[in-house]
């Protein structure tokens, strides 16, 4: 059997973006090119991969068969390609990271400078978005995730922890007053999470006080943004707040009355992906960089 490896590549993407045409916008190629391709690996494998009708593309059992060890193939050739190129060089190539809005600000951003200053040949391609990502349809290498991961076809490390408290801007307090027992917050604007119930509790309880917003936002970068700019009162993470704290822009309040305990913060990659230099060199730097933050 006489396979290219850039074939079963293709074949890979195929599959995960469903048709034959958008492999070919990936690759910017003739669908007439990737069409020559596919055709090649089933010659080459003497059996039909894909069943192809006017309604998309479905794996054959065979071709469910063959992406299994087309991924093992890939994965071995680029674990092979890192090794021995990260010996002579160190960690390089490009990383895919699927990251919130609020790590990406709180982790990936700040972190960024001082990654590329100890990995130089490293590139990160960073996809912020809440949604939880399909990583291996995605082309995702690591996913940086708060709270435990709910499957077990991936390898998931915690990289460190982050806690929430109630935050809110010098100038809101200024107009409406500092609360100073729990009961006060019902006089106050609260910007809640749309789409959290739990990033809604300050006490991290799931029976415990619900925070009822005055305004909602489904994202909690735009959760401190508007805390930030005075809106109102808001559950946060510190990671995002500390510094703002630091630079005399937010304040934290109730502290004594709420205490949410530490949600992990996970690196989350796939198994047949998370050996690999440049994805361990990210996920090691990650981890000191959380832990050097949160000692200061």
């Amino acid at each position: 059997m006489q396979l290219q490896l850039d074939d079963l590549a293709l074949f890979i993407r195929i599959v995960e973006l469903g048709t034959l045409s958008a492999a070919a916008r990936e690759r910017d190629v003739p669908v007439s090119q990737v069409t020559r391709a596919l055709t090649r690996l089933e010659a080459g494998c003497a059996v039909r991969l894909l069943h192809r009708t006017t309604h998309g593309l479905s794996l054959t059992d065979e071709g469910d068969t063959f992406l299994a060890y087309a991924r093992r193939m890939q994965d071995a050739t680029a674990e092979l390609d890192s090794a021995l190129s990260g010996k002579i060089s160190g960690p390089s190539g490009w990383v895919r990271v699927a990251v919130s809005a609020l790590m990406a600000e709180a982790v990936v951003a700040p972190g960024l400078g001082g990654l590329y200053q100890r990995h130089p040949q490293l590139h990160l391609d960073i996809a912020a978005d809440d949604r939880v990502v399909d990583m291996a349809r995605e082309g995702i290498d690591v996913a940086i995730r708060t709270g435990s991961p709910a499957s077990d076809a991936v390898v998931a490390r915690q990289i460190g922890s982050h806690s929430r408290t109630l935050y809110a801007a010098p100038a809101y307090l200024q107009q409406f007053g500092t609360p100073q027992h729990p009961d006060d917050l019902a006089q106050h604007r609260m910007i809640t999470s749309s789409t959290s119930a739990a990033m809604n509790r300050p006490d991290g309880r799931s029976a415990g006080v619900v925070l009822q917003g005055h305004t909602r936002a489904d994202n909690s970068a735009v959760m401190t943004a508007l805390v930030q700019h005075g809106a109102g009162i808001a559950l946060l993470t510190d990671l995002m707040a500390v510094p703002l704290v630091r630079q005399g822009l937010l304040v934290p309040l109730l502290q004594s009355h709420y205490a949410s305990p530490p949600t992990p913060i996970y690196a989350v990659m796939l198994q047949e992906r998370h050996r690999l230099p440049k994805i361990r060199a990210c996920v090691d730097y990650w981890q000191a960089w959380l832990a050097d933050l949160q000692a200061a």
